[in-house]
């Protein structure tokens, strides 16, 4: 059980984490609408050729599997990218966060396996909209 000494030294800490959790939740948010519109945008661009692939023979996982893949590989290198950045800025990460070492392992890979899975879903929409492409209607598109 906490004194209410403890919980005033607290205070400002458990503030401060709130805010940035409220921030992080925002800005994964926005990544996803992010990735998500420009998933949305190429798939409409690539409607004619997403059903030639159709009419070719292509199968809907095979559609879907290739607007995932495309999507996911940008993904990653900016995850790669990131993580790089962060293990140069440790030492501030060290002084804001409490409990959490400078390198902590599960947590960085916890984080990207939440942005990849995040963006795994945000992709989702466009792949599943790209495979049911009808490949009369995609060839008339334009």
């Amino acid at each position: 059980m906490e004194t209410p000494f403890i919980n005033d030294t607290m205070l400002q800490e458990r503030l401060f984490a709130g805010l940035l959790s409220a921030f992080g939740s925002v800005a994964l948010f926005i990544a996803c609408l992010g990735i998500y519109g420009m998933l949305a945008y190429l798939v409409t661009r690539r409607t004619a050729e997403i059903g030639i692939r159709v009419a070719l023979g292509a199968q809907r996982t095979d559609v879907m599997r290739m607007v995932i893949r495309e999507s996911l590989a940008p993904v990653t290198l900016g995850l790669i990218v990131g993580t790089a950045a962060a293990g140069a800025l440790t030492k501030f990460a060290a002084s804001v966060l409490f409990g959490v070492s400078r390198n902590d392992p599960w947590t960085i890979a916890g984080a990207g396996l939440v942005f990849l899975l995040t963006a795994a879903v945000a992709a989702a929409l466009p792949a599943r909209r790209a495979s049911g492409i009808d490949p009369m209607r995609a060839l008339r598109h334009e």
